[in-house]
């Protein structure tokens, strides 16, 4: 079973780029996208299903921003929009979508480095999300968790992590959240579980500044987190960056797993 990861930064944008022709090569059996910047009218037939594929969405109210996506080849039994949470709703964050025993989420949570109010939504995100993992810790599904999480877990998780230590997106409290995503209830972090001293490979984003990209100055918030079962079923992971679609780079797992 492949499973691949990508935030787009806009579908719109990374259509140009020639996203869906990478993806039509992929043989992927589940895509799950992050931050469309898009609503439903914006879609276009293969935005909204390319070739052998079933899509769902979870739009963000206001235009041009936030919102997931998950493509499969199979239709999904159940689709869960959203947490439930008005505010978190709004703005397009979860998408949860079951096959069988399986359940496949792509998600997007905030970013907190354009100021001290989105620090503090984030952190309100965090801690209003926790429930919802420790559930599907405990549910007895198969889950993966795919999508930008806009934290770096660990210092060999990015580039420069001496100078981003008081810098949202490497925060000792976001940092700790992870760790107790992994620590206490139970969930695994896929890439780490295979790579455990990977660096530079690993990075999954880059800034647009100072040439980062090219010095590859980057930092891995892209991650597939999982339940222990599924996640002992990974076999290979790796960051595609033959081509750019975005400022993230594709996560692509394959897992033994069979549906």
């Amino acid at each position: 079973m492949r499973v691949l990861s990508l935030n787009l930064n806009g579908i719109r944008s990374a259509t140009t780029k020639g996203v869906f022709d990478w993806l039509a090569t992929q043989d992927a059996d589940f895509i799950c996208v992050q931050e469309l910047k898009a609503q439903a009218a914006d879609m276009t037939p293969l935005m909204l299903a390319p070739p052998g594929y079933h899509g769902v969405f979870h739009y963000a109210e206001k235009k041009g921003y936030s919102g997931v996506g998950l493509y499969s080849r199979r239709k999904p039994d159940a689709v869960i929009e959203g947490l439930g949470i008005a505010d978190i709703d709004a703005e397009g964050r979860y998408l949860e979508a079951q096959f069988g025993n399986l359940s496949v989420v792509s998600l997007y949570l905030p970013s907190g480095s354009s100021g001290e109010e989105r620090q503090a939504a984030k952190f309100a995100f965090m801690e209003r999300f926790l429930p919802r993992l420790e559930a599907l810790a405990a549910s007895g599904r198969e889950v993966i968790l795919c999508g930008d999480w806009n934290i770096a877990h660990r210092e060999i998780d990015l580039k420069n992590w001496k100078g981003n230590r008081k810098n949202s997106g490497f925060l000792p409290e976001e940092r700790a959240w992870m760790s107790d995503l992994f620590e206490r209830v139970g969930l695994v972090d896929v890439y780490r579980q295979l790579y455990p001293e990977r660096e530079g490979e690993a990075y999954t984003w880059w800034s647009n500044r100072g040439q980062a990209w090219a010095k590859n100055v980057g930092w891995r918030i892209d991650y597939q987190i999982a339940t222990p079962g599924i996640a002992a079923q990974a076999r290979t992971a790796c960051v595609y960056k033959e081509q750019r679609f975005s400022d993230h780079a594709p996560l692509v797992v394959e897992y033994d797993y069979i549906l």
